[in-house]
């Protein structure tokens, strides 16, 4: 984990968390949480950028479509990529979001 920073009582933390579901990140229905793959920690969002922008570039890279939202959450799919739900009985798009939250809020990034 990385070192922390505290200001004025307040632990500040960026966390850049790489999640993958049925729908676009930013929707965020109740349980998203479930769906993170991935949470990294940084004190700073310098550092946090940096290793967004990293992971931006790969993503870009491997999937062919790409969708951003309000500066602060990115999707990327493929066609190719869908998984089978039983509950509704057909195979639905998967998509690979990506953000940078801040003390449990969303950081606008890019």
């Amino acid at each position: 984990m990385a070192q922390c920073i505290v200001e004025n009582g307040v632990i500040i933390m960026y966390e850049v968390i790489y999640m993958k579901a049925d729908y676009e990140p930013w929707w965020q229905f109740d349980g998203w949480e479930e769906e993170v793959i991935e949470r990294c920690e940084f004190a700073d969002l310098a550092a946090a950028t940096a290793h967004f922008d990293n992971l931006r570039k790969q993503y870009t890279q491997k999937y062919p479509k790409v969708a951003a939202k309000d500066g602060k959450f990115l999707a990327f799919w493929s066609h190719d990529e869908k998984e089978y739900c039983e509950a509704c009985e057909e195979n639905l798009q998967m998509y690979h979001g990506l953000f940078i939250m801040n003390n449990g809020n969303v950081e606008k990034c890019f």
